[in-house]
């Protein structure tokens, strides 16, 4: 058998709407710093929820990375593809006893929590309550206070106690469908991922996504964060909020910004063609410009 590569990226967008300056940032991170390890890059769209996806949004996303000149390697993955392989990581951790159903609602939730970094910390209402599966029941990963420590390549060293700072997380929604946790987890291991390059709003994922590894037996990927691209308010550049879509006629003015904004640097002067962006930036790729700065409050996958 071939041996994987020393390193494999990827590149996850959910079709949410078109790829917008937050999105191509991260491409752009993920997408150099594999090529210029002389890595692998591939792409996948995570549209494990079919409730916020918008029709053809994954198709013009994928047009827009190629007006822009990326080029991944391999066959683009697709989350709604791959339902049984998501199934077979929840069975597995039920056998373990690391699964329970949750029949709570948002409101109820809320009301019994406690605040915490990334939304209401769930407070263990049906931790030991026994309740069958069912329709409107979520199933919830039972944590522990085995500390999660992972240094990441920008921010350093994290530590994080998944249970007491966010709480048992949901695997599977009440509404059936494969929690974005879950699923990435198995998403990078089915694919050999080696290294995740994404913006700093996922860095409160990374601790539940590696306890989600260990627990599953799945290797962990080096992580790096990148900052979050903010709009004029100070919130995270989304595609709900109608931030502005990447222009196609402005390829070079969209990349150059990119790369500007990840703090990189040329050393004769900003390559005047798209094909000149590419070979040069390859070559002057350094992760260690970029300069962290605090993530945003509430981490939410995009």
């Amino acid at each position: 058998m071939p041996r994987p590569p020393r390193y494999r990226g990827r590149f996850a967008p959910s079709p949410t709407g078109p790829l917008h300056f937050g999105s191509l940032v991260a491409a752009l991170a993920s997408c150099l710093d594999a090529r210029s390890h002389g890595g692998e890059w591939q792409v996948r769209i995570e549209d494990v929820d079919r409730t916020r996806e918008v029709p053809g949004a994954a198709d013009a996303q994928l047009a827009t990375l190629e007006a822009l000149g990326f080029a991944w390697d391999g066959n683009v993955v697709r989350q709604s593809a791959r339902p049984e392989r998501y199934d077979a990581a929840l069975q597995a951790l039920a056998r373990a006893g690391r699964t329970y159903v949750c029949a709570c609602s948002r409101r109820q939730i809320a009301a019994a929590g406690r605040p915490g970094a990334d939304g209401w910390i769930y407070p263990g209402t049906c931790r030991e309550r026994g309740l069958e599966d069912g329709p409107h029941r979520a199933v919830r990963l039972r944590t522990d206070d085995a500390p999660v420590v992972f240094v990441d390549r920008v921010y350093g060293d994290i530590r994080c106690d998944v249970e007491r700072e966010l709480g048992d997380f949901v695997v599977r929604r009440a509404d059936g469908q494969h929690a974005y946790q879950l699923a990435v987890v198995v998403d990078d291991a089915d694919q050999g991922v080696t290294h995740v390059v994404r913006g700093a709003d996922l860095l409160l994922s990374t601790p539940r996504q590696i306890l989600l590894q260990r627990l599953l037996g799945l290797p962990s990927p080096a992580y790096a964060h990148v900052p979050v691209a903010l709009g004029p308010d100070g919130r995270k550049l989304s595609k709900q909020d109608a931030a502005h879509p990447i222009e196609h006629a402005r390829p070079l003015a969209a990349l150059l910004a990119a790369w500007d904004f990840l703090g990189q640097r040329w050393e004769s002067g900003a390559p005047g063609t798209v094909t000149a962006f590419w070979e040069e930036a390859v070559r002057g790729w350094r992760l260690e410009r970029v300069t962290p700065r605090p993530p945003p409050p509430l981490a939410e996958q995009s």
